[in-house]
């Protein structure tokens, strides 16, 4: 903690409170003038005060000129200003200068004392929430490239317009769209994403355009698609390179004049919405294949703004490093870890094929698996070191083991860390308690797609969706189903074995999710 500065003309003074203040463990630093202050402000050798104590009448400047001058450089720096000659100007002329609070001479010193410790608690949760601020900023990046894009999301704030985002998998497009929306005219709107690529086509019409009760076999209900849940802001297409050429059309429509047909509907919907898509993919050489329509193309590709790959920003990789782990820190309620220069080093020089994803992922490993809290090179994944052709202790190389990374929690989309449930303990890193150790190990076990299961829910959930339960079971049965399918050739009978249900199930569940018009499948007599 950085020193209580005490500003007094009376050595008698400065005494007392320096006294008083060692007894409670607090450092002090002691000055006779205000000018003094000011010039020690002034040097970047020295630590600033945590909290300020002036005299308000001392030769040369007064304490009310030395709080203006302090605020005006440290706005957040609590002061006490005390004074022998209480007055109501004095008083009032304090508070209006923003002095943290007024301390009339005489004084009870343990009275002083106690001031002075709020106004310390106070300076320390202001740190605190800077420092949080700090540390969870929408996006980092240092590197040109990047500072290119920040500058294009600042044009592009106060704009409707359509923006094509493209960029390798796991380089932070959702982050971009997220900042697009936050920083434009639609931020009080919702922010609704989909992946189009992640959901069957069968079922991606009915999650973008919704469907009116009995549209198909298990439709309940009405249900909003996500044109209707994102009206009024943001819809962002995760893939758009990889939607069915089928559905492109319907998707031209509403792009171009805002209304839509829910499946199995009859009256059109309009909708107010800003399109903000994705891809990893080369739309133009897929025009070209035939696989995605060129009047789409144009309509999506009215401002184009790349991402560039981990790879191409090196320079940014040490300060996402530190803030990934502090992120996976704060989640597993551990201390953070540190890395050393020399792994940082090592992180720097790799290629990251799977961009900053990846990167989150190591340190999401990291935290669980390094065995210090201080990260040299020998604690790297394995799949890190035998990419950079670098030996264990032993000087055995490196055998790559892409499962270990393959298993790690995916990027979060919104950075917002959940804190805490009532009542359960954190823990040091010293002494680990129960509840961190079943969160490592919960964090080690969970697989990628049930947390990509779990952040579509919440995705649905916060849109307000009335059947989330049923979308995401419709999905999971049918891709299940169409698995066993597969390794059987069609055979139900087969299928049904290896699922653990009865044929009667799933002839059932085939015919409600519509599975019998997709493929011919071998039901043998």
């Amino acid at each position: 903690m950085k020193p209580v500065w005490i500003v007094d003309d009376d050595q008698s003074i400065r005494f007392v409170l320096e006294k008083a203040l060692l007894r409670e463990q607090l450092p002090t630093r002691s000055f006779s003038s205000a000018a003094e202050v000011l010039r020690a402000l002034s040097s970047s050798d020295e630590p600033g005060p945590q909290i300020l104590v002036s005299d308000i009448r001392m030769p040369g400047e007064s304490g009310l000129e030395l709080l203006e001058k302090v605020k005006a450089r440290h706005p957040s720096l609590p002061v006490i200003i005390m004074t022998a000659f209480s007055d109501l100007d004095s008083a009032v002329s304090a508070f209006q200068g923003g002095a943290f609070e007024y301390l009339p001479k005489p004084f009870d010193l343990s009275k002083a004392i106690e001031l002075i410790r709020r106004a310390l608690e106070e300076s320390l949760r202001e740190e605190v929430a800077d420092t949080a601020h700090t540390d969870a900023p929408e996006m980092l990046g240092q590197a040109p490239a990047m500072q290119d894009v920040f500058r294009a999301i600042g044009r592009l704030s106060q704009s409707h317009v359509t923006v094509m985002v493209t960029g390798e998998s796991g380089s932070g497009k959702e982050l971009v769209a997220r900042a697009l929306h936050k920083h434009s005219p639609r931020a009080g709107g919702p922010f609704v994403a989909i992946n189009t690529a992640a959901i069957p086509k069968e079922l991606l019409e009915s999650e973008l355009f919704g469907h009116e009760r009995g549209a198909f076999t298990g439709a309940q209900g009405q249900r909003r698609g996500r044109f209707e849940q994102a009206d009024g802001g943001t819809l962002f297409l995760d893939e758009i390179g990889d939607m069915p050429f089928e559905l492109q059309t319907r998707l031209l429509r509403v792009l171009s004049d805002g209304s839509f047909y829910r499946v199995g509907g009859h009256s059109s919907v309009k909708t107010n919405v800003r399109v903000i898509a994705a891809t990893h993919q080369d739309l133009e050489e897929r025009v070209k294949l035939g696989l995605f329509r060129e009047d789409l193309f144009h309509r999506l590709n009215v401002i184009r703004l790349r991402l560039p790959a981990l790879r191409e920003r090196r320079e940014d990789i040490s300060a996402l490093t530190r803030h990934f782990l502090q992120v996976s820190a704060q989640q597993l309620g551990v201390e953070a870890k540190r890395i050393s220069e020399s792994a940082l080093a090592i992180l720097e020089a790799f290629p990251f094929p799977g961009n900053v994803r990846q990167l989150e992922n190591i340190c999401h490993w990291l935290t669980v698996m390094a065995p210090s809290q201080v990260i040299e090179p020998k604690d790297l994944p394995p799949e890190v070191l035998s990419a950079m052709g670098i030996s264990d202790t032993n000087g055995t190389p490196v055998a790559p083991q892409a499962a270990a990374i393959a298993t790690l929690p995916p990027a979060q989309s919104d950075a917002s860390l959940w804190p805490p449930a009532p009542g359960q303990a954190t823990a040091s890193a010293e002494t680990p308690s129960g509840n961190a150790v079943t969160a490592v190990a919960a964090l080690a076990a969970v697989t990628t797609w049930e947390l990509d299961l779990e952040h579509e829910a919440l995705e649905l959930l916060r849109a307000e969706s009335a059947d989330v339960w049923d979308v995401l079971t419709r999905r999971f049965e049918s891709r299940l189903i169409q698995a066993a399918l597969q390794t059987t050739r069609g055979r139900r009978v087969d299928a049904a074995n290896k699922l653990g249900i009865g044929r009667n199930t799933i002839t059932r569940k085939i015919q409600e999710l519509g599975l019998d018009r997709q493929t011919a499948l071998v039901d043998p007599a």
